[in-house]
């Protein structure tokens, strides 16, 4: 079996040509690399056999029987596998070839019990390879499980350890369904746990779509397995180790320990000591560092249990160096296991102490939801824990903290650019029965409460220097969960595609705007392993609302951009860009933007952009982070290169009422 664990991070440049609008630009290296020639023989056969599958898929969907609708994504994900690596030439060696005969083979096996109402491979112990459809794209994506032997669908439930693999640049999804999950043949199996794998859409160290990747495989395993909802392990190494970090840090209170081993946990003290590259940023891209970035939410480790490995000559123990510099500033000891006399790798007795360590904790149970919680976030995108939910900030990508702790029936919170909270009261380590009294005390402002019900969630904002109680209404739009930028985030959920079907009376933009699109398409199935869904501005619906809209092109293109632009606080007016004062010539000028959509305020719309960090960002997973905030004026007579989509004349963020600022 393929082992991830021995990829390393591949920092090199070399010869390959990226796309630019206009001149030369510099090349580098192409990621994922292109596959080997495959014999006419080999294609012949895999041809057939992929025409075989695809009919036994469509036969089975015009079944419309739930029980195979349910099951079919556990044999599409063979179909898509090889259809990939024959249509974009990602097959990276001849054992990939012989590896895309075997599962397309085991495709067709599955298809056929499939038909009859059969899925042995769903009562299977051992490694299995399962799938999902992604509600981001709709795509079929791959994950694997390992089931241990007494494991029963009728018995308890299982705990379940998740391993994040390593940086794999030929991980296509031939190999990893074949095998190349990533879990060391030296790591001993944990008892009475089921091992997820998630592919996390490639190669990008399971952020972005990546991380959507492992909680929709995750509520895909818990529906197909029982598992302790309380019993959940954060692991990984290398690259799977940066995941584990920032799955610790931004998710804290769903694990019951975390063991993340190498990899990185920021950007440029990384980049700096690993990758030998000085970072010299925008204010903005460094302040959206702030998404990716682990030491900047150490606070929020304090109740997990969390044990860090890395062998004593790998320069990846980088990661825990600095993760336990933070974590020692908000006074946390970080319990560090070393492999002595090892690179980059596990020995087998670090192995065993860190699965003594887990089995501690796993006897133990998942610590309860805590009394005393510190919780720290520069963005709503990850707000709560525990019983606590931050559902407003003062400024976003600013630092916000919450220091609160519960006596008796008092709730005290101290506050840091915060302007709404909710406390859950079903996540309160003490019970509160209805008709219960309690104390709310925020920032010395207090509140006597009443619980009204068992799941009770109380609501407090701030007005001024205040925090009264009682109902909140706002008059505008405000930065919320899920609805609070920066552009990256509308491919975390559901998005469509909108195409031009006009064409603008300014040719550099119309050109600029139409190659940023198709290279987005070509990007997000390279990056992302999907395909996206696409529609003109004529066949856009209303169901459509539900979705994020990505827009390409201007008012006189595009037809949903002229019904929207008289209400997007950056528009087109005349034959200029206007941005509040400044004023920007439409003819050599590019506007991207993320907006709530003014026909559906709860989804965005998002105006000539795909994700924003490009081709230089795909050589090291630390530097996949997004690379334009709120919105940008583009200047196009600077052409697109491997970092910028041109030159960014200027760019900023939002206010939290989504207001265009007076200062970016």
């Amino acid at each position: 079996m393929t082992r991830l664990l021995n990829f390393l991070f591949v920092f090199t440049v070399c010869c390959a040509p990226v796309f630019a609008q206009q001149g030369i630009v510099p090349a580098i290296k192409r990621i994922p690399p292109e596959g080997v020639q495959v014999a006419d023989n080999d294609r012949d056969e895999l041809g057939a056999n992929l025409l075989a599958l695809g009919k036994e898929i469509d036969n089975l969907k015009q079944k419309k029987d739930p029980f195979i609708t349910n099951l079919l994504p556990d044999v599409q994900i063979y179909y898509k596998a090889v259809d990939y690596a024959i249509r974009y030439q990602e097959f990276f060696s001849q054992k990939d070839v012989a590896a895309g005969k075997k599962i397309l083979q085991e495709g067709l096996a599955r298809a056929k019990s499939l038909a009859e109402k059969q899925a042995p491979w769903a009562s299977q112990k051992g490694e299995v390879v399962r799938g999902y459809i992604s509600k981001i794209d709709g795509s079929v994506q791959p994950y694997g499980v390992t089931v241990p032997d007494n494991y029963s669908a009728d018995g308890n439930a299982f705990d379940l350890s998740l391993w994040f693999h390593g940086r794999g640049e030929t991980l296509g999804e031939v190999s990893f369904i074949a095998g190349g999950k990533g879990f060391a043949g030296a790591m001993p199996a944990m008892k009475n746990t089921i091992m997820l794998y998630p592919y996390g859409r490639y190669c990008n160290a399971f952020k972005f779509a990546g991380e959507v990747d492992v909680l929709e495989a995750l509520a895909d395993v818990k529906k197909k397995y029982k598992i302790n909802d309380n019993g959940l392990f954060d692991r990984g190494f290398s690259m799977g180790g940066a995941a584990a970090w920032q799955f610790a840090v931004h998710y804290p209170d769903m694990w019951l320990a975390a063991n993340p081993g190498a990899g990185f946990a920021e950007t440029v003290d990384f980049m700096d000591k690993f990758g030998h590259e000085k970072l010299h940023p925008t204010d903005y891209e460094r302040k959206l560092w702030h998404l990716y970035d682990c030491t900047d939410y150490a606070s929020n480790l304090s109740n997990l249990p969390l044990y860090a490995y890395n062998g004593d000559k790998d320069p990846q123990q980088q990661a825990a160096d600095v993760m336990e510099i933070a974590m020692k500033k908000e006074g946390l000891k970080l319990n560090r296991i070393w492999g002595i006399n090892m690179g980059h790798g596990y020995t087998k007795a670090a192995a065993k102490t860190v699965d003594s360590l887990l089995t501690i904790e796993q006897s133990k149970g998942k610590k309860p939801s805590p009394a005393e919680i510190h919780f720290i976030t520069y963005t709503l995108k990850y707000n709560s824990m525990y019983w606590l939910q931050v559902d407003a900030m003062g400024e976003e990508w600013e630092k916000a903290r919450v220091d609160g702790s519960i006596i008796g029936n008092t709730i005290t919170l101290k506050t840091q650019n915060v302007s709404e909270v909710s406390i859950v009261m079903n996540q309160l380590p003490k019970h509160f029965a209805v008709g219960d009294n309690l104390t709310l005390i925020i920032d010395n402002d207090a509140v006597k409460l009443k619980i009204i019900a068992d799941n009770d969630t109380l609501v407090s904002h701030k007005e001024g220097a205040r925090w009264p109680g009682g109902v909140i209404t706002y008059p505008q739009l405000l930065k919320r969960h899920n609805l609070q930028g920066p552009i990256d985030d509308a491919f975390m959920s559901a998005f469509i595609i909108v195409k031009p079907s006009g064409t603008s009376k300014n040719v550099l933009f119309d050109k600029w705007s139409k190659a940023e699109m198709n290279r987005f398409i070509d990007q997000w199935r390279m990056q992302f392993r999907g395909d996206p869904v696409v529609k003109m501005d004529s066949e856009i619906t209303q169901a459509d609302m539900a979705s994020n809209l990505i827009v390409f092109g201007d008012a006189q293109s595009n037809k949903l951009i002229a019904k929207l632009n008289a209400k997007l606080p950056i528009k087109w007016v005349a034959n200029n860009i206007q941005a509040g004062p400044a004023s920007y010539s439409a003819k050599d000028h590019g506007l991207i933007m993320i907006y709530p959509n003014p026909l559906n305020q709860k989804h965005y719309i998002v105006l000539n952009s795909g994700f924003t960090f490009r081709e230089d960002a795909y050589l090291n997973n630390s530097k996949q982070i997004p690379m334009l905030p709120d919105w940008a004026v583009v200047d196009l007579n600077t052409p697109p290169d491997f970092v910028h989509p041109g030159k960014i004349e200027k760019a900023g963020f939002f206010g939290e009422h989504w207001e265009l600022k007076a200062k970016n």
